[in-house]
């Protein structure tokens, strides 16, 4: 049987590929709580699933190409805490990458908090993107 540190990174993994990488949003509402608090959301700390879903939806229509990829992962207690890189192609077809860092707390196997730190990009003059 697997401990709850494992369940939780495994479910994490699982989250990312969903939401991000196969571009499921619907899978917000299987994974988050309906009391989801998301301390950094683009405009604000938000509540529930609705929130995150729609700013996916966003990112989707943004990047015709969104791909973000786990560096590490670590867990203590009822918290994950990810470095992950994101690669994304714009509509107009510029590559970009951005790194960021994620914690999340999950209650009963459902994902109750975020808090994300996510950093910029630039341009390299051969059009690939470095982080900034």
């Amino acid at each position: 049987m697997k401990s709850e540190l494992e369940f939780n990174k495994e479910f994490i993994l699982r989250h990312f590929e969903e939401f991000v990488n196969k571009r499921n949003s619907a899978v917000a509402a299987q994974n988050f709580s309906e009391d989801f608090l998301d301390h950094d959301e683009a405009g604000g700390p938000a509540r529930g699933p609705g929130p995150a879903r729609q700013m996916m939806e966003r990112m989707y229509g943004f990047f015709k190409e969104l791909h973000v990829t786990v560096e590490d992962i670590l867990a203590e207690g009822d918290k994950v805490m990810v470095r992950n890189i994101w690669h994304g192609t714009t509509q107009d077809g510029k590559k970009v990458q951005f790194r960021g860092f994620v914690l999340w707390r999950l209650e009963n196997k459902k994902i109750v908090e975020r808090w994300a730190t996510v950093g910029g990009f630039e341009p390299l003059r051969d059009g690939k993107t470095h982080w900034g």
